[in-house]
């Protein structure tokens, strides 16, 4: 054990294992917020690529309007709940893991970006269902 004295809980001791394991959690949420941005991301994408041609009359014939729009949808909501179950199975680790060390871990910044990404989900969905928003 290591003590580690701008922590926490000065003068108690570190178990490294722990740590790395907390770490282990911090680089698998943010795995999965890189899946779910990318899926937000090109949800958005589809939807606005196929906005554009339709309003440019760049594109004719048999392509229905709502089709892009659904799929962007689903897209969007696939990243925001994977995102919102990578959050939820995070919080259980992360409090099994302090009732397991003893320790009590400081907040996330894999944590904090992750909680933004799902706001930035429901802005996007909502300019998606109901043209709310500035995009």
């Amino acid at each position: 054990m290591i003590y580690m004295g701008e922590t926490a809980n000065p003068g108690k001791p570190i178990d490294l294992g722990y740590e790395r394991t907390r770490m282990a959690a911090d680089r698998t949420l943010m795995s999965w917020f890189r899946t779910s941005l990318s899926l937000i991301s090109f949800g958005f994408t589809i939807f606005k690529f196929f906005q554009y041609l339709v309003e440019s009359d760049l594109i004719t014939g048999n392509i229905q309007n709502h089709a892009p729009r659904n799929f962007g949808v689903a897209l969007v909501g696939l990243g925001m709940i994977l995102q919102a179950m990578a959050i939820v199975e995070y919080f259980l680790f992360q409090r099994q893991l302090s009732r397991e060390s003893g320790q009590k871990f400081p907040v996330s910044t894999a944590l904090v970006a992750s909680i933004l990404l799902s706001l930035l989900g429901i802005l996007v969905l909502l300019n998606l269902l109901f043209r709310l928003g500035p995009i």
